[in-house]
């Protein structure tokens, strides 16, 4: 179920949405304030529990196949083009049948999406890490979630290239170099290498973000700010957080 503060912050982009067709706000400076970074923030109040508990109901509901499909219409984009709230980062993989604002049945402004090819967080330097920094630091979302999914080529890869002499090409070879961590983390873990493999990415993934100085460090020990994991299931649709 949802929380009353993800009910609120819906009923605010509603309302956002009437605005950008004139029914509420008269014109265009008016609009553009509605959306200010700082100025009539849906958000507020709204806990990194209440993201998280809205994310999982989304995701049901995609389950179910009874998707509410919020916010994507052409005239619900207007009232956010001066600024952006977003309830929560997530860094996931490029894999086209891994789409975040789908899965978790949300809409346009609701998601801060970091996509990168095995969901990697560390080696990858200012690109990644800059990125999630920005959401916490600049545009203040208190949860920031690691997305991995089941039958990930780079994590296969990593897999199947830990022992081998063999260098894959082009910077496909880097790539993989930064996922081997979570495959020997797990190599003699009972069950599937490459599901135990994909969980040991996520996990990797969150620990970094959460010792992550200065910024997300500080953050998550002040409590504003909270990281979590979890796995996408390509075949049911199911997320399930990783503990």
């Amino acid at each position: 179920m949802e929380s009353s503060n993800a009910s609120s912050r819906r009923d605010w982009l509603r309302m956002s949405s009437l605005a950008a067709a004139g029914l509420v706000l008269g014109n265009a400076s008016q609009r553009a304030m509605a959306a200010e970074p700082g100025v009539a923030d849906p958000r507020v109040g709204l806990t990194a529990e209440d993201v998280l508990a809205d994310l999982m109901a989304g995701n049901e509901r995609f389950v179910a196949g009874r998707p509410e499909s919020p916010r994507r219409r052409p005239e619900d984009f207007g009232p956010l083009a001066a600024g952006q709230f977003p309830e929560a980062a997530i860094i996931t993989c490029s894999d086209s049948r891994v789409p975040p604002e789908i899965l978790f049945d949300q809409g346009v402004g609701d998601l801060f999406v970091v996509r990168v090819a095995g969901n990697v967080v560390g080696g990858t330097g200012v690109v990644v890490k800059g990125s999630v920094e920005y959401a916490v630091a600049e545009l203040k979302v208190p949860l920031v979630m690691v997305l991995g999914h089941s039958n990930c080529g780079a994590v296969k890869a990593a897999v199947q290239h830990i022992d081998a002499k063999d260098a894959l090409p082009g910077a496909i070879n880097g790539l993989v170099e930064l996922i081997k961590p979570a495959v020997e983390q797990v190599r003699n873990q009972p069950g599937d290498k490459l599901a135990n493999a994909i969980r040991a990415n996520v996990e990797l993934g969150v620990e970094r973000l959460t010792e992550l100085e200065p910024i997300l460090a500080e953050a998550v020990t002040q409590k504003r700010v909270r990281v979590v994991g979890a796995t996408y299931d390509l075949a049911t649709g199911r997320v399930a957080l990783v503990s």
